[in-house]
């Protein structure tokens, strides 16, 4: 059964907003995405909703995940990820080591160094800013589902293609998104029309689900009632 939950319409949008987070198979290395998300919101989805797919599922099936044993984390590894903090991403010395072998040791001291300089000042977020995409396309361990408890996931590739290939596929709004628990969403990929505003604004209490619930996929959809406005507004209208 789709746990099935009504999201409360943050200012400036209509009522009966519905959140359903859909179940899909164990998604992997070289599945096709698009064709086993279309059959798992078919009946679910229509034209005027969005389906909103979470990065992980995106990147797995392409291919871009790492066990972590794997990964041979350096003593300066160690050292750093002990001294994140506990919901960063490169909190784990495997994920550390990652990040130093694309943009070299040097730099993530500095950034390291510029982190903790600024936090002196009140001043955070520093190491985030000068790393950029060499941390935030990067996942520490993702899930609690075997086998995928102990794997890095990088951030998937052309994400946009991506979101389109699976708005043809099950003929519905498609955003590739990076929600967690802490009321951040960020859409790496959208296919054409939507509302990107409203979408971010619904998935803010994550009705994805960071534990073991396998539900890669949302479908937000819009029932209007009696005096509310009968378009979506998902859709951007021209």
């Amino acid at each position: 059964m789709n746990r099935r939950t009504f999201v409360v319409a943050p200012p400036g949008l209509p009522p009966r907003i519905v959140a359903i987070p859909v179940r899909t198979p164990l998604v992997r290395k070289g599945d096709d995405l698009p064709a086993l998300i279309a059959q798992c919101v078919h009946g679910i989805a229509s034209a005027e909703d969005v389906v909103c797919v979470s990065e992980t599922a995106v990147a797995i099936a392409q291919g871009r995940s790492v066990a972590a044993e794997f990964v041979r984390p350096t003593l300066l590894a160690r050292l750093l990820a002990e001294r994140a903090g506990p919901y960063a991403t490169v909190n784990q010395p495997e994920s550390m080591q990652l990040v130093m072998d694309n943009v070299g040791a040097w730099k993530v001291l500095y950034a390291s160094a510029a982190s903790a300089a600024g936090k002196l000042v009140g001043r955070h977020g520093d190491f985030y800013r000068i790393l950029g995409s060499a941390v935030a396309e990067i996942d520490g361990y993702t899930g609690t589902m075997p086998p995928y408890e102990r794997h890095i996931v990088f951030g998937p590739e052309r994400p946009g293609e991506a979101a389109v290939a699976i708005a043809n596929a099950c003929g519905a709004l498609v955003v590739i998104v990076d929600v967690n628990d802490l009321a951040k969403v960020n859409v790496l990929g959208a296919s054409a029309g939507v509302n990107l505003d409203a979408v971010m604004a619904c998935l803010r209490e994550n009705p994805h689900g960071n534990s073991d619930q396998q539900t890669p996929i949302v479908v937000l959809k819009y029932r209007p009632q009696s005096g509310s406005p009968p378009q979506s507004p998902f859709r951007v209208r021209s």
